[in-house]
């Protein structure tokens, strides 16, 4: 058996982004992952395919599992050789029993490895616009938690001596006690006037932040509906410049985007989103597939140095022809010097480098349209064209080439397959604030899966963004209103386009 390994993974303040490169690269080769309900569920999407998830979360109302069964997985884990990630919200050893847990590991002689995180005591005041230190007003910052009772005789903080300390005062799970902590720094002398925050959910999407007083801040909370998890402030660097708050927040900040490409090739996408503020909910709604059996393709690659012209209309058809090359002991080797290469864009030519074949020829324009008018000045009467392609593809250049006395080999490579999401996948998206659509294949799924009343709700619910007009047009004629179309039509172009009707919306 191996040794085993359990990795106590700082998952950060809630942003996914935030997780620490090491952590990220242990999450992916972890075989079992222990998560909780503090935002390591977005990072979900890290895991291994076949990684066992299991959900030890705690809340006020929900216990997943106790802190001592927890530990006592984690030991037998690591004895049985697996290696196991430990994901666990902000830093492992700021409030998060991990020290207990690691102790645990470490004299059952299971190896355990500490990576770091961002803890929300620093990420969510920054999130929020709040610098917890400041050189001409707070030199430094003080956390504590708020687990404990306050009215208790023997808590362990001091609120008397922490009333009287000049810096940043930060109170971590102290949401449920804010009236009587607030209360108790008041009676020790801390300024009633003083400024306050509380921050829910920082880093997030679903950030929501009170700036108050300390003596009004709990009624503040209170009016305003937030609850936990939150962060409490206190100190004059609350007061900072307002405009802060814009710094610590993408301009996507507020919105939920839904992402229904193929999953695997979702992460470009949904991290560039993120990365811009949005919510992101994965709803994949194809699969790439490969095509195996093909006579028309194993006849095309017996004689592939015979063509003239190859044109390949997308990246994952480059993958799937390149992939089935090496299936039969190819490589770039086997084209001619002399061929034309034709990729439809900039990620399709990007492909084709990424297997040693450099692309000849890229239409401005992303679609089949501009790979006509960029061989229109190239002789293709009696030449060999191979178009490299999605099953169900438009013919559009093929036709069009043979028009010109081309001899054509159109030959699909790849099929989108029907993908069904989770029914309440389907029910979040449907509320969210704006659909993208990647392809027709992508649009014409999603409306398979609907019912009547849940097609109904798309219509009139999320905007939608569409990668280009060939993807709009099959969305209009399925009844939806496109809001915003992207100019290039690639990935890079479908978020600028989002990020365009954001501002509109401001």
């Amino acid at each position: 058996m191996s040794e085993g390994i359990v990795y106590l993974i700082g998952a950060g303040p809630g942003d996914p982004g935030l997780i620490t490169v090491r952590g990220r690269a242990a999450l992916m080769k972890a075989d079992v992952v222990l998560y909780d309900r503090l935002g390591t569920e977005a990072l979900m999407h890290l895991c291994r395919p076949d990684a066992r998830l299991i959900d030890v979360g705690k809340a006020p109302d929900r216990v997943a599992m106790t802190q001592d069964e927890t530990t006592a997985l984690l030991v037998q884990l690591g004895k049985e050789g697996h290696v196991v990630a430990r994901l666990k919200g902000g830093d492992p050893f700021v409030f998060g029993r991990g020290a207990e847990e690691a102790e645990a590991l470490v004299q059952a002689g299971v190896r355990c490895l500490v990576v770091p995180g961002i803890t929300s005591a620093i990420g969510a005041p920054s999130a929020a616009g709040i610098p917890v230190s400041y050189r001409a007003m707070a030199t430094g910052f003080t956390v504590v938690t708020g687990h404990e009772d306050p009215t208790k005789d023997a808590e362990q903080n001091d609120w008397d001596l922490l009333a009287k300390v000049p810096h940043t005062l930060i109170v971590l799970m102290g949401m449920g006690r804010l009236p009587a902590i607030a209360e108790r720094l008041i009676a020790a002398g801390r300024p009633a006037d003083q400024p306050a925050a509380a921050i829910q959910w920082g880093t997030t999407p679903r950030q929501r932040s009170v700036v108050a007083t300390l003596g009004t801040l709990p009624q503040r909370v209170q009016d305003e509906g937030l609850g936990n998890p939150a962060i409490l402030v206190f100190g004059d660097v609350v007061s900072r410049e307002p405009g802060l708050a814009r710094a610590g927040r993408g301009p996507l900040a507020g919105k939920t985007v839904v992402v229904t490409r193929a999953r695997a090739q979702a992460s470009d996408l949904r991290s560039g989103l993120e990365l811009l503020g949005a919510q992101v909910i994965e709803m994949p709604v194809i699969r790439i597939a490969p095509i195996t059996q093909s006579p028309d393709l194993d006849a095309a690659l017996a004689d592939i140095a015979g063509y003239d012209i190859l044109i390949f209309t997308s990246a994952n058809g480059v993958d799937e022809m390149a992939a089935r090359m090496t299936e039969r002991g190819m490589d770039a080797r086997a084209l001619r010097a002399d061929q034309l290469v034709v990729a439809i864009g900039p990620a399709t030519a990007t492909a084709l480098a990424g297997h040693g074949i450099r692309a000849d020829l890229v239409p401005d324009r992303f679609v089949g349209e501009a790979v006509l008018e960029a061989l229109a000045a190239t002789p293709v009467e009696g030449r060999r064209v191979l178009i490299a392609r999605a099953r169900d593809a438009r013919p559009l250049v093929a036709d069009g080439l043979r028009a010109r006395g081309a001899e054509v080999d159109d030959v699909a490579v790849y099929e989108t397959v029907a993908e069904r999401p989770a029914d309440d996948v389907v029910q979040a998206a449907l509320d969210a604030d704006l659909i993208t659509f990647t392809s027709s294949s992508t649009v014409t799924n999603t409306l398979t899966l609907l019912d009547d009343a849940q097609r109904a709700r798309l219509a009139d619910g999320p905007l939608v963004a569409s990668i280009g007009p060939v993807t709009s047009d099959t969305a209009r004629e399925a009844g939806l209103v496109v809001a915003t179309e992207a100019d290039d039509h690639d990935i890079p172009g479908l978020m600028r386009a989002v990020l365009e009707l954001a501002a509109q919306q401001r």
